[in-house]
């Protein structure tokens, strides 16, 4: 089969485009034929060498991606050759106490395509049958692979973490991003009033498009200032914040009194210092969002499937150009998602 590689550690341009051993299920397994894989930024900092995480060289990445089943394995029942399907990106144990609480995203034997084990930058993956979501006839590849690092995050942030409710102000940073875009979408499901930024006027109009009411473009406003402008000087009462650096800053002084911020990203800047002090005078609280639950998972892919939410595509690549989608995630340029088609 043909994959996408790295051999080495480095930019753009390490990523191979290389023949590799056609992979063979095991008993519980599946052999799928990759139709669509997403790119998310991970990606950008597992080839770089900067992500932390372990890996083997060479490496193939992509833990969200969608296809059919090509061959069944030993011991899996309820599957056949020919159906449409897109894996679980989180591979969780069922046996520990986060797994007991339900609590996936924290199993102490986590896995993920694309990192502990080989993901969807190539034709052919094999994935547990455990972990098979099924896809309905209408839902394209493309939409399938883009679900569950974005909606599924968003999702868990939104209703688990922050907490949302109907009316409340929320401030998306980052807003044409996948994850900006599904935040967006999520928080007026849920009957949230949506404040977006973003560092472009085609990058905010895209936010109108899903529902913002109002928009800042960060690159030439004050954040804060006008975010309270917006709030009649009150601020928002949830910031969905994936940015970080400066942006962190400026969006936890634009909070209400009792707002919340959840984090999901920060790659602009990971280490951000905190006022404590108007922390705790305004009861401000700051979360954090890890990915989310099997369940949530689920859930969102079928909110995506009934058309209730709706994947961003920015843009899709063969395979063989996948150093070309990697350029276009590290420009920041894209609206929406990445999409690698094998």
């Amino acid at each position: 089969m043909k994959a996408a590689r790295f051999h080495k550690y480095g930019g753009a341009d390490v990523m191979r485009y290389d023949d590799a051993p056609d992979p063979s299920p095991g008993p519980g397994e599946v052999l799928i034929n990759v139709r669509a894989c997403a790119l998310n930024h991970v990606d950008i900092d597992i080839r770089d060498g900067t992500s932390r995480l372990p890996i083997e060289l060479p490496h193939t990445l992509g833990f969200e991606f969608a296809g059919e089943i090509a061959s069944v394995g030993d011991e899996v029942e309820g599957w056949t050759e020919g159906d449409r399907v897109a894996p679980l990106s989180q591979l969780h144990c069922n046996r520990c106490r986060w797994c007991a609480r339900g609590q996936h995203q924290h199993c102490e034997q986590l896995t993920m395509f694309g990192i502990q084990r080989p993901g969807g930058y190539a034709e052919l993956v094999v994935a547990p049958a455990r972990a098979l979501i099924p896809l309905p006839d209408q839902l394209a590849f493309e939409h399938a692979a883009s679900v569950q690092a974005v909606f599924g995050t968003g999702w868990h942030a939104l209703t688990k973490r922050a907490r949302i409710t109907e009316g409340d102000w929320i401030l998306v940073n980052a807003a044409a991003s996948g994850v900006g875009t599904a935040g967006i979408q999520i928080a007026r499901m849920l009957g949230g009033r949506v404040i977006a930024s973003a560092s472009s006027e085609e990058k905010l109009a895209l936010a109108r498009e899903l529902g913002a009411e109002e928009t800042v473009n960060y690159a030439t406003e004050d954040l804060t200032e006008r975010v309270r402008e917006l709030t009649d000087g009150h601020g928002v009462n949830i910031v969905y914040e994936s940015v970080g650096g400066e942006l962190l800053k400026k969006s936890i002084a634009a909070m209400d009194t009792f707002g919340q911020l959840v984090l999901v990203g920060c790659h602009a800047g990971e280490v951000v210092p905190v006022d404590f002090i108007e922390l705790f005078r305004h009861e401000w609280t700051l979360l954090g969002a890890a990915r989310a639950t099997a369940e949530e998972f689920r859930h969102v892919m079928a909110l995506v499937g009934d058309g209730r939410l709706t994947p961003v595509i920015a843009e899709t690549f063969p395979l063989e150009y996948t150093g070309e989608a990697h350029r276009l995630m590290e420009s920041r340029k894209h609206l929406g998602k990445i999409v690698l088609v094998p």
